[in-house]
Order: structure tokens, then sequence, then C-alpha cells
């Protein structure tokens, strides 16, 4: 029966780095030196491999050796490949040391002005080694790609407590308002209840993103159904057109502290009576899969003790 490709690939393996040496230096025994082989061991394995593969490898030139047209292309080829296993060796190893490696964080929009670039500050003060991949999107598309793998850690609101599949824990609060043109009657208002958003048209973020759950159940819960106007991915789009006349929506409050007035952004911002927060929650594939650098990570970011950064506090546990 015939070797496959695959089959005659398994056997060549072994011996494609001596093979790829030698084109390197063009000498049996510094190849073999380079490798920490003895010169006898390398010269039958040249040998072994011409057998295999049908052809000479390496002919004699003066003290050394030279390729053959056949051993070019399969050095060359061993070359590409040995470099490739190099760079994925090189991220295992990464990945095994908590103080390098490389982290793939996902998160929504609004947490990447103040929340993500205070806890990467944080922990890379103590490992300045360690390497972000950062990926945006809504919370739907960022829970598929944590399932799918393709990211560690996510942080999300609400939290997933219904997926078996995944662990989360809660990280922070922030505080939601209704942000309205300067020109609208609620303007000058300290507050405002949720049910008086009935009638009013909403500017909102599509359905998949958190934000748009929180603010549907809102006003589910205050007895109304309501009429949105216009649906966004980004929230500065929200906010513009908010600032244009054209709706009033829910967001996150941008800064801290007392009510803004209006201001250049062109919106005014109105807490909700009662308050309403969002609980923002950090989440990861359930099981022990996470390697060590994303594990400290998540053990950073969980401790309590870091800065969240402006407009958050600690969630209750």
């Amino acid at each position: 029966m015939d070797e496959s490709d695959e089959q005659l690939a398994a056997r060549l393996a072994p011996a494609l780095a001596l093979l790829a040496a030698v084109g390197e230096t063009g000498h049996v025994t510094r190849a073999a030196e380079l490798l920490g082989i003895p010169q006898p061991t390398a010269s039958r394995r040249l040998a072994a491999l011409s057998d295999l593969v049908g052809a000479p490898l390496v002919l004699p030139s003066g003290r050394g050796i030279r390729l053959t047209r056949a051993g070019r292309t399969l050095a060359a080829a061993s070359a590409r490949a040995l470099g490739t296993v190099a760079v994925a060796a090189r991220e295992v190893r990464e990945e095994i040391d908590p103080g390098s490696g490389r982290v793939v964080l996902g998160f929504l929009h609004l947490l990447g002005r103040t929340l993500v670039p205070s806890l990467i500050r944080g922990f890379r003060e103590r490992h300045p080694g360690v390497r972000f991949s950062l990926a945006q999107g809504s919370r739907q598309d960022m829970l598929r790609a944590l399932r799918d793998g393709e990211i560690d850690l996510v942080f999300v609101a609400p939290m997933p407590l219904d997926d078996p599949d995944l662990a989360s824990r809660p990280l922070a609060d922030q505080e939601l308002v209704v942000f309205v043109p300067p020109s609208h009657r609620f303007a000058t208002r300290e507050r405002v209840r949720a049910a008086e958003l009935a009638g009013e048209e909403q500017v909102t973020l599509e359905h998949g993103y958190g934000l748009r759950q929180i603010t549907d159940d809102l006003c589910a819960a205050a007895g109304f159904e309501p009429r949105i106007a216009f649906e966004s991915q980004e929230s500065e789009t929200v906010r513009g057109l908010v600032a244009a006349g054209l709706g009033v929506a829910i967001l996150p409050r941008s800064q801290p502290g007392p009510r803004p007035s209006p201001s250049g952004s062109g919106v005014v911002e109105i807490p909700l009576s009662p308050p309403v927060f969002r609980t923002i929650g950090v989440s990861w594939p359930a099981g022990e899969g996470m390697t060590p650098v994303v594990r400290a990570f998540r053990d950073h970011v969980c401790s309590g003790t870091v800065d969240l950064g402006p407009g958050f506090r600690p969630a209750a546990p």
C-alpha cells in the first residue's frame, strides 16, 4: 500500500531540522554541532532521508557538501516549517508564563473609554511583559466569540448568568441616565421617572447590545413599550442624534459627580428616579482551560482592590 503524503511527511519530520541546518552551514559536522548530535548520526540520518524520498539530497563539495535540487527544495520547506513551529513554541511559552504571554480581551464599546484602560494599566504595572489583544462589539458578539474560544475574557452587561458553559463575576456598577437635548422639556429637571419616557421617541443601540436589553427591560417594568426612532451600533452616534433633537436616550453617565449642565456635547444628562445602575461583569469559559497569564489578569480584575476609573464603583458581591 502506497504511503499518503501525510504519512510520508510524518516520517520525514524528525530529519527535516538536520536538512535545514545542512542547507544553512554547508557542512555535516557543523550541522550536527548546531543540533547537538554526533556527526555519524547526522550522516546516517541524511542517508536515510535520501532513501525515504527516493533521491539524493546532498553531494560532496570540496571539504563540505552541497544540496542537490531536491535537497534545496526540501531544505527550504523545512526552514519555513521550522520557523512557524518556533513562533508557535514561543507563543506557548509566553502563554504558560504569567509574566509575559497574551490576553485576548473582549468588551463593550462604552467600556473602552475608562474601565478597560484602568484595569489594563494596573495589571501591566506588575506584569509589563504581558500583551493584550482587544476586541470590541455587542454583548451578543462578544459572548459568541468567548464560547468559540476566540477571546479569553469579556466585560459585558448584563452578565450571562444562565449559561452553564460560562463563569461570571460582577465587577463594577455604572449609573444610567437620560440624555436629552438642551431644548427638551426635561432639560431643567433634577430627576426623571422611567414611566415619564412613555411616548418619547428614543434613540437606542441595536438588539444584541446589553444596553438595549437593559433599556427595553426598564421600559417594560415601567409599563410601556419604547417608541424607537433610531437604532445604532455606536453610543457616540446615539449621543449625536439626541443632540440633534431626534429623541432621548438612556446611556451611562458620561462623567461622575453632580448632574452635568448643557455643554459642548449638546446634551443634558438627567438621573433617573429611582437611580438605575447596570452591573458590568467579567465572564470566561467554565472549566480549567485558562492559561496562567489569563488567570492572573482575571484574578486582578476580580480582586476588588483595583482602580475602576471614573464613573464606576465596585459591584456588590
